[in-house]
């Protein structure tokens, strides 16, 4: 591995510390490297705070001069709630910084590039993109489309049944596939479900740090005092004002279409946010949803739903990742499907053509990128 490679996976590897805290921002991480050797570092940890190159810079003191930065983002040159880290690098009086992927937020967008440039830095692009990209894949696609990226997340048994015709589902998968999904619901700014799957499950949507895979639980978090939005999806507004997804600390939002002002007092009164959403053949839009939650600033969604959302989202495609986790169980024709789907010839089958699995325990997990 050639040293840019080397110092850019360290600072790679600082980026994913922010990985459950950073909320709206990029996940983004500095090492300041001199004579071959670190002499700062930091990242970017909370909304708000320093970003990565400040830190690596007061890390450094006076060793940043004359260094070559390792940045996972394009340093800012725009003010926000922080100085821009453009202006902080010049003054380091930094000799060179190395890139891993061009911001592409609009304030940005080569600005902070041009602005090293012009102070007489030298700037490289480009070392490890891929692996920045992923790191910050729901932030590069709300500022490139205005929605956040979206990941359904599903469990089935090897005959592709979610629950049983009674609505049991208790558990199909393994320990390590429920420790996995907590991972995802971690770094995810929102969890989305259908009103059927509380009216069902009576579930939580909430991150259980201490049933994080084990790598993940030292990554700093504060899932005791926040928890990612959970929202729901209940057009008719019948959720129950005891249903569990509504007691968490964290926002709690209902979406729905309907006026009933009592029920939307009741539910305001206990703190959730009730948001009237157009619809579309009697059921909230899905569009309209996804483009409200891009104002939120969400930049990952987990959808985990049933078959009939589940289906909606996948035959409207507004699913960017698909994440299935298969048990090697059987429960019979009688149990309820993965997808509500209405596919009649193989002609109008769904096919997908990149993914990657991976076996957890017993179960296997897919990935799919739509």
């Amino acid at each position: 591995m050639n040293h840019n490679s080397y110092y850019m996976k360290k600072a790679l590897k600082l980026a994913k510390k922010g990985l459950f805290t950073t909320t709206k921002n990029p996940r983004v991480g500095c090492v300041l490297v001199s004579r071959g050797h670190v002499v700062g570092k930091g990242y970017h940890q909370r909304v708000g705070e320093a970003h990565a190159e400040v830190f690596a810079i007061e890390n450094a003191d006076e060793f940043a001069e004359g260094s070559t930065a390792f940045v996972t983002l394009e340093p800012c040159s725009h003010f926000g709630k922080n100085p821009p880290c453009a202006d902080a690098l010049i003054k380091a009086k930094v000799k060179k910084v190395v890139v891993c992927n061009l911001d592409p937020n609009p304030l940005v967008a080569g600005k902070g590039i041009e602005k090293l440039k012009a102070a007489g830095i030298k700037v490289s692009v480009g070392k490890k993109s891929k692996v920045g990209e992923s790191l910050n894949v729901g932030f590069f696609h709300r500022m490139q489309t205005g929605l956040p990226f979206v990941r359904l997340k599903m469990a089935q048994s090897l005959d592709g049944r979610t629950a049983m015709a009674s609505g049991e589902s208790y558990w199909i998968t393994g320990e390590q596939a429920r420790s996995d999904v907590q991972y995802w619901r971690a770094r995810s700014h929102a969890v989305l479900t259908g009103i059927e799957t509380v009216l069902q499950d009576d579930c939580r949507l909430t991150v259980r740090p201490d049933d994080l895979p084990e790598k993940y639980k030292a990554l700093p978090n504060d899932f005791k005092t926040y928890q990612p939005m959970r929202v729901i999806l209940d057009t008719q507004l019948r959720i129950p004002l005891q249903a569990k997804v509504l007691q968490s600390c964290g926002r709690s939002v209902v979406m729905t279409a309907s006026a009933d002002t009592c029920k939307i007092k009741q539910l305001q009164d206990l703190g959730v946010e009730v948001v009237q959403m157009p619809t579309l053949d009697n059921k909230i839009s899905l569009d309209a949803v996804l483009q409200w939650l891009g104002e939120q600033q969400i930049n990952e969604l987990l959808v985990e739903t049933g078959a009939t959302l589940a289906g909606s989202f996948i035959q409207q495609k507004l699913v960017n990742q698909l994440i299935v986790y298969t048990a090697p169980v059987l429960m019979g024709s009688s149990a309820r499907p993965l997808f509500d789907i209405n596919i009649e010839t193989m002609q109008d089958r769904i096919i997908f053509n990149s993914y990657e699995i991976k076996k957890l325990g017993a179960d296997l997990r897919y990935i799919i990128n739509l």
